[in-house]
């Protein structure tokens, strides 16, 4: 299915191209989301018509999340979690945890923002993690686990 996009998608296209994609994902996911519109005439010339004003809310909104990742940027979120005397965890430290735990430091995330790469966090000690807040931004933060070992 062709459509245009509406916005910048990761490993897609920029706001405006028109893309090939199959049909559930446009169907399910771009559409739904108003990430993207079927290319027809009318939607190509209403996309023409407010691409102006798109380009404005997109910058509004790449200028809000470089912001908040200001605020993010080196920041260092302590979570405890019961472990073992040899620093495994008996749980292990995900991402709504770190939701959790940013949500007491007044920052507000959501969990599908945080990129983990090697899964939960199952061992003690400082984790670097990464904060995509737009598909231009990520921040850097350090997740401290420390362990309470049950006597």
């Amino acid at each position: 299915m062709q459509i245009i996009l509406m916005e910048k998608v990761v490993n897609l296209g920029l706001m405006g191209d028109v893309v090939k994609v199959k049909n559930g994902y446009a169907r399910n996911f771009l559409i739904p989301q108003g990430k993207a519109k079927r290319v027809t005439e009318a939607a190509v010339a209403e996309f023409q018509a407010k691409r102006a004003e798109l380009e404005k809310a997109q910058a509004e909104i790449l200028a809000a999340a470089q912001a908040h990742a200001a605020k993010l940027d080196g920041l260092m979120v302590q979570i405890s979690q019961k472990s073992g005397i040899d620093g495994k965890l008996f749980g292990s430290v995900t991402n709504v945890d770190i939701v959790d735990a940013l949500k007491l430091q007044g920052l507000e995330v959501e969990k599908s923002m945080i990129r983990m790469p090697q899964g939960p966090l199952k061992q003690v000690g400082d984790h670097p993690l990464v904060v995509a807040l737009h598909s231009d931004v990520l921040a850097n933060i350090t997740v401290s686990v420390l362990g309470e070992t049950s006597s």
